[in-house]
């Protein structure tokens, strides 16, 4: 394990760090090439986020649906299929740890990547409706689905077949993230939400999510859209209603905590975890990273739900997925944000059970920027004296909880008698003065993740039950999300290898929910965000080559006004 965590570690540097250098800082490629993008593609389009908002809202109403064009899904049932993809473990689990490490600025930057993510999605939705395929089912197999699409579709057939290698590239990275972002993150946030809450076993999580998520997925996009077009508004209506009656109570510490938003994001100081403290590009990074997760503009994963939506007109469904960013992030991970900085948790500490064989534990020395820095399981044993680490010095080790430090160790979970003796963290094992072993201490930890989410509801609603709307919404959004993503995953199989590959995919990927439950969270988050930043750079490429094909179907579109039609069709009138 230690051996995957130091390679996941270095793929990560890899593909998040390298960039140019400014002064001391480093600006990934990644975040240039997605904000760069956003940026393209919003002045291209002449603000088309802005302009065409309204519009989508009234295509999801389904008020110009016709059950007669071609397509599996309503646009009601690709909005919230994609919506299930997208508004789940990143407005909980990923606003969380974006605050954590990055500190609250990292909530503008989450931002940013929304609204230029917005004509980002509304340009590669609108690409895929286009350049989809679409086939009569003949032998009646529903989960074969009729309908396949997305970038690999958009880069082959609109970019010619010279660019087939970069779809074939797309597909296989987006087949492979779908297994990590898009379903072992999410059993690995439930395993961790039900362990933290209840004390249940990750194995015993993962098993019966696993079982659930397989009942679905095997009866294809029909079953997919049925079940999400259900659990997706009702799961987003009561996260939000909770928050919304979180923030009604803290009114007063709204206003203060936007401009804690807006200072920190240029001029960070309030960062928990040390890796971010005063240093302006990991807060962007941050931000950046977890909007991405998030909203997922620019990934290419969302146009492949959109694709299986009844339409022959591609702008129709480009201007539904406008609003995918908008509700994913700008209003919910906004909630989210603002229910744990204005009850304060994000920098709170609790009591904690310390397991020195796995759970969230991590390991941190000082660094030269006063903050510290994570590092490699330890090879030789860490003294500790009436609870703590003796020395402070630059390279010395000591433990840490979701990578900040630990300041005081202890033997019984009231904290009242400090550890003193060595701790082996190549064994796990604390051996006190008095030759007493331990395999998990106690300390005042701070959380994050879900559990961090989770601490701010329960805060911040009366009595002790408020955690459990954030439990029973991470456990719905990560099924939801899961089911999602098996349909993304399964489209890059279909494409890369037919039909007969789609129920073995179907299969891998319910195998891949459960190890996702049972593996440390960390290497589960770091290896998704690996596979995110690699799997945009083909996606960004083919939306900024076919701009001017987007900027044509745009014109064309709103200069025919094909709705009015449809809408005279439906009613008769």
């Amino acid at each position: 394990m230690q051996t995957f965590e130091s390679f996941v570690s270095w793929l990560n540097g890899w593909v998040w760090e390298s960039g140019f250098t400014i002064g001391e800082e480093r600006l990934p490629f990644v975040v240039i090439a997605l904000i760069g993008t956003g940026l393209y593609l919003t002045f291209n389009l002449g603000f088309v986020q802005l302009r065409r908002l309204g519009h989508g809202i009234a295509i999801t109403s389904g008020k110009y649906d016709d059950p007669d064009e071609p397509g599996d899904v309503s646009h009601f049932q690709a909005l919230t299929t994609a919506l299930s993809a997208t508004v789940g473990i990143g407005n909980i689990a990923g606003v969380a740890i974006a605050i954590h490490f990055g500190g609250p600025g990292a909530l503008f930057w989450m931002w940013v990547t929304a609204f230029l993510g917005m004509a980002t999605k509304y340009t590669e939705v609108t690409l895929a409706q286009h350049y989809r395929t679409v086939s009569h089912d003949s032998d009646g197999k529903k989960w074969e689905g009729t309908v396949a699409g997305g970038p690999m579709y958009y880069i082959e057939r609109g970019l010619g077949d010279k660019w087939k290698p970069l779809a074939i590239i797309f597909a296989v990275l987006l087949g492979v993230t779908a297994f990590m972002t898009g379903n072992a993150i999410q059993a690995n946030t439930v395993a961790d939400s039900m362990f933290t809450t209840f004390g249940v076993p990750p194995y015993v999580t993962g098993l019966v999510t696993s079982a659930v998520v397989l009942m679905v997925i095997v009866g294809g996009i029909g079953r997919i859209g049925a079940v999400t077009g259900v659990l997706a508004p009702a799961m987003a209506g009561i996260y939000v209603a909770a928050a919304l009656a979180i923030l009604a109570v803290n009114w007063q510490a709204i206003i203060p905590s936007f401009l804690l938003i807006f200072r920190e994001a240029f001029n960070p100081t309030a960062g928990i975890a040390g890796t971010g403290m005063g240093v302006f590009l990991v807060t962007m990074m941050w931000g950046v990273r977890r909007g991405l997760f998030s909203n997922e503009a620019g990934q290419g994963s969302a146009p492949i739900a959109h694709a299986a939506a009844k339409t022959d007109e591609p702008v129709s469904e480009g201007v539904v997925a406008l609003l995918e960013p908008f509700i994913d992030t700008i209003v919910i991970c906004t909630l989210t944000a603002l229910v744990i900085i204005t009850t304060g948790v994000w920098q709170d500490r609790v009591t904690t059970e310390i397991l020195l064989t796995g759970g969230d534990l991590s390991y941190v020395e000082n660094n030269d920027r006063n903050g510290v820095s994570p590092v490699d399981i330890p090879s030789t044993t860490i003294a500790y004296e009436n609870g703590m680490s003796p020395s402070g010095a630059l390279g010395e080790a000591r433990i840490a909880w979701h990578e900040v430090p630990v300041e005081q160790l202890f033997i019984d979970e009231g904290m009242s008698q400090p550890f003193t003796g060595t701790i082996d963290p190549g064994a796990g094992v604390a051996t006190a003065r008095s030759g007493e072993t331990y395999e998990s201490l106690w300390g005042a930890a701070v959380e994050s993740g879900a559990p961090l989410t989770m601490m701010g509801f329960r805060q911040g609603l009366p009595g002790n039950w408020g955690d459990m709307i954030v439990l029973v919404s991470v456990l719905l959004f990560a099924i939801s999300t899961a089911i999602s993503w098996s349909y993304y995953g399964d489209r890059c199989a279909y494409y890369l290898f037919g039909t007969g590959a789609l129920m073995p995919y179907k299969l891998v990927y319910v195998l891949m929910h459960f190890v996702g439950a049972v593996v440390p969270l960390a290497s589960v988050w770091a290896l998704g965000d690996v596979l995110l930043g690699m799997v945009i750079l083909p996606n960004l490429l083919a939306l900024i080559m076919l701009t001017p094909k987007v900027k044509e179907l745009t014109n064309s579109y709103f200069e025919r006004q094909p709705w009015l039609e449809a809408e005279k069709r439906r009613t008769g009138n």
